[in-house]
């Protein structure tokens, strides 16, 4: 009997609920699944993971709170917060030896933190979106594409990359392995650093951000400048961010980004890896990023204003 093929996925959250949901539904596939949410790691393990919203099933799935517990895996997927790669990572190290490992987060430099721990790493992009209802369920907002490729410094095989592309494809979720995954990971960085920390800064949706003349002059330059970034880099996009844009008027204007919905929570955003990123890419490559690098000090001074200052009188 042919041993089943075991993914790791760190970070069960909605991406990566919905990630092992799908994958879990693979004939001769064995998904475990890791997050320190005790609540939903048990729900999972008792009565499996729910789908909801554009998909309705129950997969089984390996529930773990502590990735000490975590057996030898043939793939891995990581979908923490990016602040939280290094140590999710470094805690399964043991499991993921042998392991081609794919980060499907968002901005940059994920793959460079797994890359510092593991040998095979796998450069994912996705657009998939959904939001965790209640322990052991999620809900399925917005089907998308993954995109997975060859990270270059540290790559797993084109053959890790299929197959992964391809149990993610049979699971219900369409992913496409290519030579250079550069190019859908920076499209989704590009238009997400141009909104999401004017949103964060407003308290604004991404619609609402697009449409006022003033931000949206913001949004514009800060497209602009990205793209100069990728010119130099060598970076082609698969569209156009204008396209973008305004497919997000049209189709998510009420859509409030994950750097908002951590703004609110009072949460360490994702700026360093989705503007800051762009802004040492742009350092590498040779062109000035100011715009980037306003968004990445605009941000973190909002975050300091959480941490009460004694010399300050309130």
């Amino acid at each position: 009997m042919t041993a089943p093929t075991r993914v790791a996925v760190l970070g069960c959250g909605a991406i990566g609920s919905l990630y092992a949901a799908h994958l879990a539904r693979v004939p001769a596939v064995e998904v475990w699944a890791v997050d320190p949410w005790a609540e939903h790691m048990a729900a999972i393990a008792r009565d499996g993971l729910r789908v909801t919203g554009a998909a309705d099933f129950v997969a089984p799935v390996r529930a773990l709170t502590d990735a000490a517990d975590l057996p030898p895996c043939d793939l891995a997927i990581v979908a923490t917060k990016a602040g939280h790669t290094r140590e999710a990572v470094a805690a399964a190290a043991h499991a993921l030896r042998d392991a081609a490992v794919a980060s499907v987060q968002n901005g940059l430099g994920n793959e460079e933190t797994i890359a510092s721990v593991v040998p095979r790493v796998i450069r994912g992009t996705i657009v998939t979106a959904g939001a965790v209802t209640a322990p052991g369920a999620v809900r399925y907002d917005a089907p998308g594409d993954s995109w997975l490729g060859p990270f270059e410094p540290s790559p797993a095989s084109s053959t890790d990359v299929a197959r992964l592309a391809d149990l993610l494809t049979r699971g219900g979720l369409r992913a496409f392995a290519m030579d250079d995954a550069r190019g859908p990971q920076w499209t989704k960085v590009v238009f997400n650093a141009a909104t999401s920390p004017l949103a964060a800064l407003t308290g604004l949706t991404v619609g609402q951000v697009c449409t006022h003349p003033g931000l949206r002059a913001r949004v514009d330059a800060l497209i602009a400048e990205a793209e100069a970034v990728c010119a130099a880099a060598g970076i082609a996009l698969l569209r156009d961010p204008a396209e973008a844009v305004e497919e997000a008027i049209a189709e998510a204007f009420a859509h409030r980004p994950s750097m908002l919905q951590d703004v609110i929570a009072r949460r360490p955003t994702e700026v360093d890896a989705l503007n800051g990123g762009i802004a040492a890419e742009g350092g590498r490559v040779g062109v000035s990023t100011p715009l980037h690098e306003a968004m990445v000090a605009l941000v973190h001074g909002l975050e300091s204003s959480w941490v009460d200052d004694p010399r300050v009188d309130h």
